[in-house]
């Protein structure tokens, strides 16, 4: 093997004597502890915060340390960008209502003024998008949808849908909201326009 290798017999024997150092241990040790935090991250985190966790469970460990035994096993982390959910869709060709609200937020009487909006909740099966509809004379919600997808037939129309039961229309309501497609669109609208006491109110999201 020695012949092979091209090296001297009593170069291998003085190699095979050695024992790992003290820091070439615990450098092994380390190396393990990285990879659990590295893997459980799925891959995400980088020697910041790898090295806070592994302070966290009371291991004394330089950031740059952390960061050479990371090099060392051929850990990078996955770089992903900032993922931004954007509930409000304002460019299409539906037709625009006018803000008759006109920030008037506090009414005298229930059923006078109903304002809607969507946002959304990150989970760990995806999104989910919540669209509410609330009474500002009281600030009840008085109607909600959640739902996998931002169509209207899955948030606005049964919101509204739900509105109604909890609410019926008894007198002239302003319906506020933003442009967003969910509201604008016929399908949406068109529930609108089958109560005469409803006035369709739209601004800037």
């Amino acid at each position: 093997m020695c012949r092979v290798l091209n090296v001297s017999r009593s170069g291998y024997y003085y190699w095979l004597a050695q024992r790992p150092t003290k820091r070439a241990k615990e450098n092994e040790t380390l190396i393990v502890l990285i990879s659990d935090s590295f893997t459980a991250s799925k891959k995400r985190y980088g020697s910041s915060k790898i090295t806070r966790e592994l302070r966290a469970k009371g291991i004394k460990v330089s950031r740059p340390r952390v960061a050479r035994l990371m090099r060392k096993a051929n850990l990078k982390s996955v770089i992903q960008k900032k993922y931004v959910v954007t509930t409000t869709d304002s460019k299409h060709t539906y037709p625009v209502a006018e803000n008759h609200l006109n920030r008037q937020f506090n009414p005298i009487k229930p059923g006078q003024a109903w304002v809607s909006d969507l946002t959304y909740i990150a989970t760990g099966e995806g999104w989910l998008y919540l669209t509410i509809i609330m009474d500002l004379y009281d600030r009840k919600v008085i109607g909600w949808a959640l739902s996998t997808s931002m169509k209207a037939s899955e948030t606005t129309m049964p919101a509204w849908q739900m509105a109604l039961k909890n609410r019926p229309i008894e007198r002239n309501l302003i319906f506020h909201s933003d442009r967003g497609v969910q509201y604008a669109c016929h399908a949406f609208t068109g529930l609108l326009k089958k109560h005469p006491l409803v006035l369709q109110s739209m601004s800037e999201g």
